[in-house]
């Protein structure tokens, strides 16, 4: 075989997670920076609500890179992967677009990673309940 196949996150339902993370962060008080990206990483929706900060742009970019990229969710679940591990944590600063920071979830479907979402513009565990607000809406 020299082809594969691979299941990817629709327009409409990034759509669908975008909606949901934007509301719960207007229920939470919070402007909040939205990227989703698809299984390779590939930019499929983003927002920047009225008001967050510019720097959200970038650390939500991060977020949902980092977190499609190993299939993994940022904050907690990394830090405890590298905590113990001295090659590890000093060398994650060195990957590229890499963020500890929490707000980045894989989005997994069928048992298949087809995207993530990557939010911020506050503390980042009201950054990861509005990006688990947002997987919500594909439930």
């Amino acid at each position: 075989m020299h082809t594969f196949s691979k299941a990817s996150l629709s327009l409409d339902a990034a759509r669908a997670v975008l909606a949901a993370a934007q509301k719960h962060a207007i229920q939470e008080g919070l402007a909040i920076a939205i990227t989703i990206v698809d299984e390779s990483g590939v930019l499929k929706a983003f927002a920047r609500m009225d008001g967050a900060p510019l720097v959200a742009v970038e650390v939500s970019r991060k977020k949902a890179l980092t977190a499609v990229g190993f299939g993994m969710s940022t904050g907690k679940d990394w830090h405890d992967f590298i905590k113990d591990d001295p090659i590890l944590s000093d060398g994650a600063s060195s990957i590229p677009d890499f963020t500890l920071l929490g707000g980045g979830l894989p989005i997994w479907l069928d048992e298949q990673l087809v995207g993530a979402i990557g939010v911020s513009g506050g503390h980042y565990a009201v950054d990861e309940r509005c990006a688990q607000a947002g997987l919500s809406a594909l439930s």
